[in-house]
């Protein structure tokens, strides 16, 4: 779109459910995100008249005012190599008509932005030029890996949003390595959270009193003196919650830079342990509609991760 002026964009069908910042960052190609929640913070994009903040959902027929902002031009859009193509189109675990799911690699980010240009997302539009629909249904941290869900179609992102907003019947099931000795006694944590975000774009989140509820199911696989591996089940969805979780518990998730111990990472990185220890190992995804069948997917752990594990044992 021609953003050389302010721009005035009613909503169709199409992104109706959408959060805010979400739909700029899909129609403001090569926009920094770090730009696109600055102008959200000043009050320069509007809805219907009215200053919004990024987490509103748009609405079919909302007046969205898009102020004066440089963009890319095409011929500067940066295209995905081949090893990226390659190693996303081998990721894929499951695809339906309407949805794929893949086995994201740790050190790929999911969308680009924040210094990086090409994401999964991105790189998926790129593979697959015909599907003109393509979404991400939620995020993974760039270091974390496993199940990442990208929605083929409209329908399909608004109806398994709805399942993870509403914590309905969608089960997320992690695997994750920790310093320490878990207490297996110790089965839930129930600590709120608060989000930030600083001022490069970067999202930090710790446990306040002040904070929306969080809570995570954890049992213990195994265990050595040193590390537990953790199997984890987010009942809710907030920024970084297993990894805070863990921090918070006092049992921080290995090769975590944000929230770890960087000492002993760093004697891990030595032996080859060079990445977060957190993955999205499985999905049951319910059915949505008459005749169709639950989704249930597993994801298979990278040798790092196993070398890790082969550590506990």
């Amino acid at each position: 779109m021609d953003n050389s002026t302010v721009q005035f964009v009613e909503i169709d069908e199409n992104a109706v459910g959408q959060r805010v910042d979400n739909y700029l960052l899909k129609i403001l190609k090569g926009v920094p995100k770090s730009r696109i929640y600055r102008i959200l913070r000043k009050g320069e994009v509007r809805v219907n008249k009215g200053r919004v903040k990024a987490s509103v959902k748009l609405q079919l027929g909302d007046v969205l005012r898009v102020p004066p902002i440089r963009t890319s031009n095409d011929d500067e859009t940066k295209l995905a190599g081949n090893w990226l193509l390659e190693t996303l189109d081998k990721a894929i675990i499951y695809e339906d008509k309407r949805l794929l799911i893949i086995n994201k690699p740790s050190g790929i980010a999911v969308h680009g932005g924040s210094g990086i240009s090409i994401g999964v997302i991105e790189a998926f539009r790129q593979l697959r030029p015909d599907q003109k629909s393509l979404e991400l249904i939620h995020r993974l941290d760039r270091d974390t890996s496993g199940c990442l869900m990208i929605a083929k179609k409209r329908s399909c992102l608004r109806s398994i949003q709805s399942m993870l907003s509403n914590k309905t019947r969608l089960e997320k099931h992690y695997l994750a390595v920790v310093h320490g000795k878990w207490p297996r006694r110790k089965q839930h944590v129930d600590a709120p959270l608060v989000k930030n975000t600083l001022k490069s774009g970067e999202r930090v989140s710790s446990v306040s009193a002040e904070g929306k509820s969080a809570l995570t199911k954890i049992s213990v696989l195994e265990q050595s003196a040193d590390y537990s591996l953790l199997a984890m089940q987010p009942v809710t969805g907030r920024t970084h919650q297993l990894r805070v979780h863990c921090q918070h518990t006092g049992y921080p998730i290995v090769g975590d830079e944000k929230y770890g111990y960087e000492d002993q990472d760093a004697q891990l990185k030595r032996l080859g342990v060079r990445r977060l220890m957190l993955h999205a190992s499985r999905l049951v995804i319910p059915a949505d509609e008459p005749g169709e069948k639950t989704i249930r997917v597993e994801a298979p752990v990278d040798n790092s991760f196993k070398k890790m594990t082969e550590m506990i044992k």
